[in-house]
Protein backbone atom coordinates (compact mmCIF):
# COMPACT_ATOMS: atom_id res chain seq x y z
CA UNK A 1 0.00 0.00 0.00
CA UNK A 2 1.23 3.65 -0.83
CA UNK A 3 1.73 6.37 1.47
CA UNK A 4 2.16 9.47 1.08
CA UNK A 5 4.16 12.48 2.43
CA UNK A 6 4.53 16.18 2.17
CA UNK A 7 7.84 16.27 2.09
CA UNK A 8 10.95 14.15 2.62
CA UNK A 9 11.70 12.89 6.33
CA UNK A 10 15.19 11.97 7.41
CA UNK A 11 14.89 8.22 7.16
CA UNK A 12 13.60 9.23 3.39
CA UNK A 13 16.74 11.19 2.75
CA UNK A 14 18.68 8.40 4.05
CA UNK A 15 17.88 5.88 1.64
CA UNK A 16 17.97 8.64 -1.44
CA UNK A 17 21.91 8.79 -0.05
CA UNK A 18 22.32 5.30 -0.21
CA UNK A 19 20.92 4.70 -3.17
CA UNK A 20 23.42 4.45 -6.59
CA UNK A 21 21.24 5.06 -9.19
CA UNK A 22 17.65 7.23 -9.65
CA UNK A 23 15.24 7.44 -12.21
CA UNK A 24 13.81 10.52 -14.04
CA UNK A 25 10.65 10.98 -15.72
CA UNK A 26 9.27 13.56 -17.22
CA UNK A 27 6.88 14.85 -20.44
CA UNK A 28 5.77 17.70 -22.21
CA UNK A 29 2.05 18.31 -23.36
CA UNK A 30 2.59 16.19 -26.27
CA UNK A 31 4.77 13.14 -27.49
CA UNK A 32 7.05 10.66 -25.75
CA UNK A 33 7.20 10.45 -21.75
CA UNK A 34 10.81 10.08 -20.83
CA UNK A 35 12.11 8.03 -17.83
CA UNK A 36 16.34 8.15 -17.56
CA UNK A 37 18.45 6.25 -14.93
CA UNK A 38 21.27 8.66 -13.30
CA UNK A 39 24.16 8.03 -11.53
CA UNK A 40 27.13 9.37 -10.74
CA UNK A 41 26.66 11.18 -7.56
CA UNK A 42 25.04 13.33 -9.18
CA UNK A 43 21.67 14.10 -6.58
CA UNK A 44 21.57 16.27 -3.24
CA UNK A 45 18.88 16.53 -1.06
CA UNK A 46 18.84 20.48 -0.21
CA UNK A 47 16.07 20.31 2.26
CA UNK A 48 12.71 18.32 2.94
CA UNK A 49 10.94 19.68 0.02
CA UNK A 50 14.02 20.30 -2.50
CA UNK A 51 16.48 17.96 -4.48
CA UNK A 52 18.88 19.27 -6.95
CA UNK A 53 20.71 16.72 -9.16
CA UNK A 54 23.21 17.48 -12.56
CA UNK A 55 22.76 16.36 -16.13
CA UNK A 56 25.97 15.17 -17.50
CA UNK A 57 26.68 15.61 -21.53
CA UNK A 58 25.47 12.84 -23.02
CA UNK A 59 23.25 11.31 -26.09
CA UNK A 60 19.97 12.59 -25.37
CA UNK A 61 18.54 15.88 -23.64
CA UNK A 62 15.01 15.12 -23.14
CA UNK A 63 14.30 16.40 -19.81
CA UNK A 64 15.39 19.74 -20.51
CA UNK A 65 12.88 20.40 -23.39
CA UNK A 66 10.29 18.65 -21.69
CA UNK A 67 10.95 21.03 -19.08
CA UNK A 68 11.03 24.18 -21.15
CA UNK A 69 7.12 22.96 -22.29
CA UNK A 70 5.65 21.76 -18.63
CA UNK A 71 7.97 21.63 -15.19
CA UNK A 72 6.55 18.25 -13.62
CA UNK A 73 8.91 16.16 -12.66
CA UNK A 74 8.79 12.65 -10.87
CA UNK A 75 12.23 11.30 -9.39
CA UNK A 76 12.20 7.73 -8.29
CA UNK A 77 14.44 5.43 -6.28
CA UNK A 78 14.53 1.57 -5.71
CA UNK A 79 15.83 -0.88 -2.84
CA UNK A 80 17.51 -2.92 -4.83
CA UNK A 81 20.26 -4.03 -2.36
CA UNK A 82 18.56 -4.13 1.48
CA UNK A 83 14.83 -2.61 2.12
CA UNK A 84 12.79 -3.26 -0.14
CA UNK A 85 10.81 0.38 -1.39
CA UNK A 86 9.89 2.38 -4.15
CA UNK A 87 10.13 6.22 -3.41
CA UNK A 88 8.55 8.48 -5.54
CA UNK A 89 8.89 12.49 -5.63
CA UNK A 90 6.37 14.17 -7.40
CA UNK A 91 7.10 17.97 -8.52
CA UNK A 92 8.39 20.69 -10.82
CA UNK A 93 11.54 21.99 -11.56
CA UNK A 94 13.33 24.80 -12.88
CA UNK A 95 16.80 24.38 -15.41
CA UNK A 96 19.78 25.62 -14.83
CA UNK A 97 22.03 25.96 -18.02
CA UNK A 98 26.03 26.74 -17.14
CA UNK A 99 24.91 30.47 -18.39
CA UNK A 100 22.02 31.27 -15.62
CA UNK A 101 22.66 33.07 -12.64
CA UNK A 102 22.83 30.38 -9.70
CA UNK A 103 24.32 27.32 -11.65
CA UNK A 104 27.64 27.76 -10.54
CA UNK A 105 26.70 27.70 -6.77
CA UNK A 106 24.42 24.86 -7.45
CA UNK A 107 27.42 23.14 -9.34
CA UNK A 108 29.70 23.67 -6.37
CA UNK A 109 28.06 20.54 -4.90
CA UNK A 110 29.09 17.75 -7.58
CA UNK A 111 32.56 17.03 -8.12
CA UNK A 112 34.11 19.25 -10.50
CA UNK A 113 33.66 18.55 -14.21
CA UNK A 114 33.25 20.44 -17.45
CA UNK A 115 30.88 17.91 -18.81
CA UNK A 116 28.12 19.44 -16.37
CA UNK A 117 25.51 20.17 -18.64
CA UNK A 118 22.48 21.55 -16.84
CA UNK A 119 20.86 21.33 -13.20
CA UNK A 120 17.70 20.50 -12.23
CA UNK A 121 16.56 22.42 -8.97
CA UNK A 122 13.03 20.49 -7.79
CA UNK A 123 10.59 21.67 -5.67
CA UNK A 124 8.98 17.95 -4.18
CA UNK A 125 5.14 19.01 -3.96
CA UNK A 126 4.16 15.11 -2.86
CA UNK A 127 6.66 12.24 -1.78
CA UNK A 128 5.01 8.65 -1.91
CA UNK A 129 6.55 5.13 -0.25
CA UNK A 130 5.11 1.72 -1.84
CA UNK A 131 6.25 -1.77 -0.72
CA UNK A 132 8.75 -2.63 -3.42
CA UNK A 133 8.19 -6.10 -2.52
CA UNK A 134 8.26 -6.88 -6.27
CA UNK A 135 11.88 -5.17 -6.97
CA UNK A 136 14.66 -7.88 -7.74
CA UNK A 137 17.54 -7.63 -5.20
CA UNK A 138 20.69 -6.66 -7.22
CA UNK A 139 24.08 -6.31 -6.06
CA UNK A 140 26.11 -2.78 -6.93
CA UNK A 141 29.12 -3.91 -7.98
CA UNK A 142 30.51 0.01 -9.19
CA UNK A 143 29.94 3.04 -11.17
CA UNK A 144 30.69 2.93 -14.51
CA UNK A 145 33.92 5.80 -15.50
CA UNK A 146 32.91 5.64 -19.14
CA UNK A 147 31.08 8.95 -19.40
CA UNK A 148 33.53 10.64 -17.05
CA UNK A 149 36.46 9.33 -18.88
CA UNK A 150 35.06 10.10 -22.21
CA UNK A 151 34.09 13.88 -20.84
CA UNK A 152 37.94 14.22 -19.55
CA UNK A 153 39.08 13.41 -23.10
CA UNK A 154 37.13 16.49 -24.79
CA UNK A 155 38.02 20.23 -24.08
CA UNK A 156 35.06 22.53 -23.11
CA UNK A 157 34.70 23.83 -26.49
CA UNK A 158 34.25 19.88 -27.98
CA UNK A 159 31.28 19.50 -25.44
CA UNK A 160 29.74 22.57 -26.96
CA UNK A 161 30.19 21.15 -29.97
CA UNK A 162 29.03 18.18 -28.69
CA UNK A 163 25.83 19.82 -27.47
CA UNK A 164 25.07 21.94 -30.31
CA UNK A 165 24.98 18.77 -32.97
CA UNK A 166 23.43 16.44 -30.59
CA UNK A 167 21.55 17.73 -27.94
CA UNK A 168 19.71 20.70 -29.19
CA UNK A 169 16.25 18.88 -29.78
CA UNK A 170 14.26 15.81 -28.10
CA UNK A 171 13.51 13.21 -30.23
CA UNK A 172 9.75 14.84 -30.77
CA UNK A 173 11.93 18.18 -31.99
CA UNK A 174 11.49 20.54 -29.32
CA UNK A 175 14.29 22.78 -28.26
CA UNK A 176 15.90 22.03 -25.20
CA UNK A 177 17.96 25.48 -25.11
CA UNK A 178 20.96 23.95 -24.05
CA UNK A 179 23.29 26.62 -26.34
CA UNK A 180 21.64 30.05 -27.33
CA UNK A 181 22.78 32.12 -29.84
CA UNK A 182 24.97 34.01 -27.54
CA UNK A 183 26.90 31.19 -26.51
CA UNK A 184 29.16 31.59 -30.03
Amino acid sequence: MATQFDCLSDALTKFIEAQHIFFVGSAAPEGRVNISPKGMESLRVMGPNRIVWRNMTGSGNETAGHLAQSNRMTLMWCGFEAKPMILRTYGSARTLHPRDEGFDALNSHFPPSHGARQIYDMSLELVQTSCGYAVPFMAYEGDRDVLAKWTQNKSPAEIKTYWETRNQHTIDGAPTFVTTSDDH
